[in-house]
């Protein structure tokens, strides 16, 4: 049996606005990232970091669908993929699903966090695409190592 997590939300912006909020880093790091080497492109490998965190994240094996799907790998035994959905209001549906790693008792705990964490990235995305907000800022001070 293999281990899921998800995530989904509805952003009150067109298709493109948000696919430009997550393959552009200029756009990510208002809401998620710290910092990126670069776009997410197909075939281009990018090193992520986070502001709560001194590691930095390799991204690799990306393949990008325009304005429709964009996958990538993080963890070598996942696969992230966030599929777009255009809505008729002109809005857009935002899935994430990241799958892979086989039942175990770690690998559950793994699954339900990441779940929380895609859900903490839509809800931020969202406040930051409709509203300019950043919910990120300073949220997760208190897991930087000290």
């Amino acid at each position: 049996m293999k281990l899921e997590s998800k995530a989904v939300i509805q952003i009150q912006k067109p298709i493109e606005d948000v696919f430009q909020g997550i393959v552009n880093p200029e756009k990510m790091t208002k809401y998620f990232i710290s910092d990126s080497s670069g776009r997410l492109e197909s075939e281009k490998e990018v090193i992520w970091k986070f502001p709560e965190f001194e590691e930095e994240f390799l991204i690799k094996d990306i393949k990008v669908q325009n304005n429709s799907s964009i996958s990538f790998v993080w963890d070598p035994e996942t696969v992230v993929k966030i599929t777009l959905e255009k809505v008729p209001d002109n809005s857009t549906i935002v899935r994430v699903n990241e799958n892979g790693k086989e039942f175990s008792e770690e690998n559950l705990n793994w699954a339900l966090e990441n779940s929380g964490g895609w859900a903490n990235f839509l809800a931020c995305m969202k406040a930051y695409l409709e509203y300019g907000i950043q919910l990120r800022k300073g949220a997760y001070d208190f897991m930087r190592k000290k």
